[in-house]
């Protein structure tokens, strides 16, 4: 296989198949991830924009999540603005570009695909996410999974991102997609219900969860021994995601649901017990493989 990794490959080779923990009772074990520093941590900026003199700011992703509660209010970023324009404001890199234009740049791919096979040429200490180790257990023993971001890409263009790590050798397997809900999509958007275009990015990924569970039961049929689990590292989306969890719960009292939270390199499993939330600080990224099985 074209740039196979040998360590990665051996890896696989050594490592046993490991049924989902449950699977005895008729349980699945399904895993919804955010991607951007959370499975891998790509370089795609964010751009800025100077109030009165225009001048753009990138940022990187870690950088985002630290300020953008502070853009164009206090801090270093006081002067600075968001813009939402698709096409040219401050989220341009995280959507599809059309076709003529990526043409006019002299390029094949869209932008989340040329940046996944960027950090594939650096070392995978420069890239890998938090939650690799659990996203590569995921697929190596093809868990369902939903891949619920806040990037506007289309769920294919994802696809085609996520494939480049088949390709490459880091994992052994396309993955088993229960749902790809890139949220900042328009279509996506549509999907879960905003047609006016209004909603935030974390209620945006709580009805990408809904959808996503109400999908596990469709396709997999509904067993009060499922598990239900998501990784994530923004801080807003992570309240928000366990409210959702906690009204899940309430609803399906019976089913195990929890939150990894990895923010600033931290591991605290969120799990939603009888309504209540319980949480456990992990000591680092391996503590979360058995959750998954």
């Amino acid at each position: 296989m074209p740039g196979m990794k040998s360590t990665q490959l051996e890896f696989s080779i050594q490592r046993p198949k490991e049924e989902d923990r449950n699977f005895h009772k008729g349980g699945r074990s399904f895993y919804f991830f955010d991607f951007d520093d959370n499975i891998a941590c790509l370089t795609t900026p964010l751009i800025l924009f100077h109030k009165t003199t225009n001048a753009e700011l990138s940022l990187s992703s870690q950088e985002w999540a630290l300020a953008h509660s502070m853009i164009g209010r206090s801090g270093p970023y006081e002067d600075y603005e968001i813009r939402y324009n698709d096409k040219d404001g401050t989220f341009k890199h995280f959507r599809d570009q059309e076709i003529h234009d990526l043409e006019k740049l002299g390029r094949k791919n869209q932008i989340f695909e040329s940046d996944v096979a960027h950090v594939l040429g650096l070392s995978d200490l420069e890239w890998k996410g938090p939650s690799w180790d659990c996203f590569y257990h995921s697929v190596f023993n093809q868990r369902p999974i939903s891949i619920i971001t806040a990037r506007g890409h289309s769920p294919g263009t994802i696809q085609k991102g996520i494939q480049l790590f088949v390709d490459h050798g880091w994992l052994n397997q396309t993955p088993n997609y229960l749902t790809i809900y890139p949220v900042s999509n328009t279509n996506v958007r549509i999907e879960l219900g905003d047609v006016n275009q209004k909603l935030g990015t974390a209620e945006l990924k709580q009805r990408a969860i809904r959808n996503s569970v109400l999908r596990a039961f469709e396709t997999y049929g509904y067993s009060d021994h499922h598990r239900f689990g998501m990784s994530d590292d923004d801080p807003k989306n992570l309240q928000l995601i366990i409210e959702e969890m906690t009204v899940l719960k309430k609803e399906f009292p019976r089913i195990c649901f929890f939150v990894i939270e990895t923010f600033n390199n931290r591991f605290v499993k969120h799990e939603i017990v009888e309504s209540k939330v319980q949480s456990d600080y992990l000591k680092n990224h391996q503590e979360q493989l058995p959750l998954l099985k």
